[in-house]
């Protein structure tokens, strides 16, 4: 039986990276969102994922951003952090090099970019599992890396690889989503990698979800999530639908820069984001303004 694993069932956040105008991080800002998620009801914390902009944080930022997030979290919910490339090597001493005590999983993207083999990414994560001393998640999002784990890939890893526990899953392939949930170890999770998706998903036998707008609505989602769980679609259909459109309008014009725009009109963090990435545009910051008015009012 893997160790840890169910801990991650229900509804995981992937936290943002908030930023001030001098591009520093705001660690106030993050302080006040870590505690609004977490007295909403979420069960854990993702941090350094794609949503807290990981690309652009330089390794001394992640560092104080791991240590800042154990400090303040205070044991209240278990943390995940962020720790993926398309380099294997550099993966095994970014874990070596990265503070781990308080720290409950990683999350690591399928290699992105140089379009790995299956065999490939079944090494890769291989390696990367006998070499991290806590549980590893499995993250696969096509539509950003240009690569992909596949479902006979996935169930490779978790009959063979005891320290990998789950998958984030955000292909969107039903069908291959189906494959896992179907032909998996009881003891390995899948978690839905996309809000609009996860009522269905949990309905099909998911864990959960690693979620972006529980940043804006954590209580909200957490509701609907852990009614699905429970088996109450009734109930948890009504929030989904309460929320759909405010998600859709997230990634409207690109992720996090919806969810940033959120946070600043929830006046909880300042939209600022380090380029490559720029804020929403105005008609969508509009369609975002609106939305959160439908949902509080």
């Amino acid at each position: 039986m893997r160790k840890g694993y169910k801990k991650f069932k229900g509804v995981g956040v992937a936290i943002v990276t908030p930023f001030k105008k001098s591009g520093a991080i705001d660690f106030d800002a993050y302080e006040a969102i870590l505690n609004h998620v977490i007295n909403g009801g979420v069960d854990y914390i993702v941090v350094l994922g794609t949503t807290g902009e990981s690309s652009t944080v330089t390794k001394p930022e992640k560092k104080a951003l791991i240590k800042f997030t154990v400090e303040k979290i205070n044991n209240r919910v278990p943390v995940v952090v962020g720790i993926g490339g398309n380099c294997t090597s550099d993966v095994v001493l970014a874990i070596h090099g990265t503070p781990l005590k308080g720290v409950d999983a990683i999350l690591s993207v399928c290699p992105y970019y140089n379009k790995p083999q299956q065999e490939g990414i079944f090494q890769h994560y291989k390696t990367i599992a006998e070499a991290s001393p806590v549980p590893v998640i499995l993250y696969t999002v096509p539509g950003r890396t240009a690569s992909n784990i596949s479902a006979n890939t996935t169930l490779r890893l978790a009959n063979e690889c005891p320290n990998i526990i789950g998958i984030k899953e955000a292909s969107g392939n039903f069908d291959q989503i189906f494959q896992v949930l179907k032909n998996r170890p009881k003891d390995f999770l899948v978690i839905s990698g996309d809000d609009g998706l996860t009522l269905p998903l949990i309905a099909a036998g998911a864990d959960g979800v690693i979620s972006v707008t529980a940043n804006a609505y954590p209580k909200e989602f957490s509701n609907m999530v852990h009614d699905c769980l429970a088996g109450d679609f009734k109930s948890a259909q009504t929030i989904h639908y309460k929320l759909i459109d405010f998600t859709n309008a997230l990634f409207a014009d690109g992720s996090p820069a919806g969810i940033k725009a959120a946070l600043e009109i929830k006046k909880l963090c300042s939209n600022y984001l380090r380029l490559p990435l720029v804020p929403v545009n105005q008609d969508i910051y509009t369609r975002i303004q609106n939305q959160v008015d439908l949902i509080e009012k």
